[in-house]
Parts: structure tokens; sequence; C-alpha cells
């Protein structure tokens, strides 16, 4: 088993997540973090972390379409391990649903 970043992350990236994160595994895309599912030790602790509950196991039924999305931006985005600012709009965007259709970017972040 294993977590991945849901879409409740586009547009927030609040990366509280990556500062409790023991083997380093969250990937940054332009407006969005993944976990690179080869890398998490299922320790969970990223889980509880995450103010917009993002952060789900793989054993959920929602995280099917997200385990695959998570692998594949994880082998193209920047490793980050470092927790940066949220966006300046994050709490704008935390309680909007059904954000992947329009908002998702598939461009990596800035390291």
């Amino acid at each position: 088993m294993t977590y991945v970043v849901t879409e409740a992350c586009i547009r927030c990236k609040y990366m509280d997540c990556v500062e409790v994160c023991p083997v380093d595994c969250f990937y940054e895309g332009e407006n969005m973090l993944v976990i690179h599912p080869d890398e998490c030790i299922d320790c969970g602790v990223c889980e509880p972390e995450c103010p917009v509950d993002a952060i789900i196991p793989d054993s959920e039924l929602e995280a099917e379409r997200w385990v695959e999305l998570n692998r594949e931006y994880a082998g193209t985005w920047p490793n980050i391990t470092r927790k940066k600012p949220e966006p300046a709009d994050a709490d704008e965007w935390k309680d909007v649903a059904d954000k992947y259709e329009k908002h998702f970017s598939p461009k990596p972040g800035r390291s």
C-alpha cells in the first residue's frame, strides 16, 4: 500500500506534508504535488498534515484514478524535500471540488 495525492491539492499546494515525509517521496508540479508510489513507505505521517485532505491511502476506491497520475508525474516533476510557501490564493481553492479537468497543470514546479 502507498499514499496518493488527489485533486484536492490542485491550486492549494500547502506542502505541510513535505515537511514530515521521512523518505522525501513528494514531487512538485506547477499547481499540485504527487507522491511517488514506489518510494512511499506507507508510514502515513503525511495524511493528517494535509489541511485539505488531499492525501489518501491507495486502498480507498477514490485513489484508483490517482495512483497512475502520481506515478507518471513523480517520474517527470522535480523532487521536493522542503516546504515552500503555498500559493497566495490557496485558501480560495481549498473547498473547490472537481478541479482536475479545468485546473490541473502537467507542468513541473520550479525547483
